[in-house]
């Protein structure tokens, strides 16, 4: 006779779904600890000129998991951005569970145009980056430049492609040398002028731009606070010839 008391197999079946369920209830714990534990409490934004903290979280924490840092520190790995103008790239990083840091990258922009009632920022290789009826500080406004339309992302279409070169040119001097200047002029001889507070500056054609932007910021500051035109068409590397003509009361 056989034993009543033997015991009984677990059906295998039973097993895997045994197995699964855990592993669905384990996973399902998981989430629901890592929504809570690194919902973001705490948002730091740096690099940003633009646009305000306030906006620059409301482009970046949206979505189902716009508060989770570990998706905002995935989505946001050196991200380039395409449709925000004036953005190139935007990092958020974890400082703790609930803070992050969002870090941007705004793009260099050379200078604008005033064209049928707008301002059309350009960068640094000359592509058009927004077309706005809204002037932003900061940026010189560029004049002498002639050309019938503009595309947003493209290259300005300028009738003298070589005017628009000098122009560059001489924008990424200015950035390299932290010269700042409200406008820049070009003349139809091509002569350059730019405009800072109350000083005109000739800076004549393109020959020793380097060099006369290089030293423009120490002759500029033993001119704080005086009105004039400072000539700098003859001034090279050798000579450093200029003269101020102070502007008549």
């Amino acid at each position: 006779m056989r034993k009543k008391n033997a015991k009984r197999k677990i059906s295998p079946v039973l097993i895997v779904f045994i197995v699964i369920l855990f592993l669905i209830l384990a996973g399902f714990g998981i989430y629901e600890y890592l929504l809570k534990a690194y919902k973001v409490v705490n948002v730091y934004v740096e690099g940003n000129v633009h646009y305000t903290d306030d906006e620059i979280k409301a482009l970046v924490m949206t979505g189902d998991y716009g508060d989770n840092s570990l998706y905002l520190s995935h989505k946001y790995k050196n991200k380039e951005i395409r449709d925000i103008p004036f953005v190139e790239t935007i990092s958020v990083k974890i400082l703790s569970k609930d803070t992050v840091k969002i870090t941007v990258y705004e793009k260099v922009l050379a200078g604008y145009i005033e064209y049928l009632g707008r301002y059309i920022y350009f960068d640094k290789d000359g592509i058009v980056v927004e077309a706005s009826t809204e002037r932003t500080e900061g940026i010189p406004e560029v004049v002498g430049i002639d050309f019938d339309y503009e595309i947003l992302y493209e290259k300005l279409p300028a009738k003298d492609p070589e005017l628009f070169l000098k122009v560059l040119n001489i924008t990424k001097l200015m950035e390299k040398y932290d010269v700042f200047a409200e406008k820049i002029y070009f003349s139809n001889f091509g002569e350059i002028t730019l405009f800072k507070d109350d000083i005109t500056i000739k800076l004549g054609k393109d020959k020793d731009l380097d060099i006369k932007i290089m030293n423009l910021n120490a002759i500029l500051q033993k001119l704080e606070g005086k009105k004039g035109t400072l000539r700098m068409e003859n001034y090279d590397e050798t000579t450093k010839r200029t003269s101020f003509e102070v502007e008549a009361e």
